[in-house]
């Protein structure tokens, strides 16, 4: 239900190159970071969330979703989950197309909010292990 193969298909294939990464610092040692990474090697636009805004993989970092300037298609979340759902509705509330919650990250509530507004989401995957599964 959670990582349906169909929605994690089109969500990185069709909903966008620009994914913004919630949680994604200049720390080499996150996994946020080599996440990142990969998904720019598989053509996405990263845009690095973290309160110190940092640039991460040459990309300019905001404090916030709603600081970022232009649209976002999806928001890939590595944040605990007792913080996760309140990220899920600032990534609808900005027009997200859909809304990734990294492995671990679970929030029922939260996903019945964001699918309920129509938003494609994925939750407890990561989409550098998802990305080879596409063939």
């Amino acid at each position: 239900m959670y990582g349906d193969p169909a929605v994690i298909r089109r969500m990185l294939t069709e909903l966008g190159d620009t994914w913004a990464v919630v949680g994604l610092s200049a720390n080499t040692s996150r996994a946020a970071y080599g996440v990142a990474r990969t998904l720019q090697g598989f053509g996405k636009r990263i845009v690095p969330v973290h309160p110190r805004a940092e640039t991460v993989h040459g990309e300019q970092g905001y404090p916030s979703l709603s600081a970022i300037p232009f649209p976002v298609d999806v928001v890939d979340v590595f944040v605990a989950a007792d913080r996760a759902g309140a990220i899920a509705d600032e990534a609808v509330a900005i027009g997200a197309k859909g809304v990734w919650f990294q492995l671990g990250v679970v929030d029922g509530a939260a996903w019945e909010r964001v699918r309920g507004q129509g938003v494609a989401m994925v939750m407890d995957r990561c989409p550098a292990i998802e990305i080879p599964r596409l063939g």
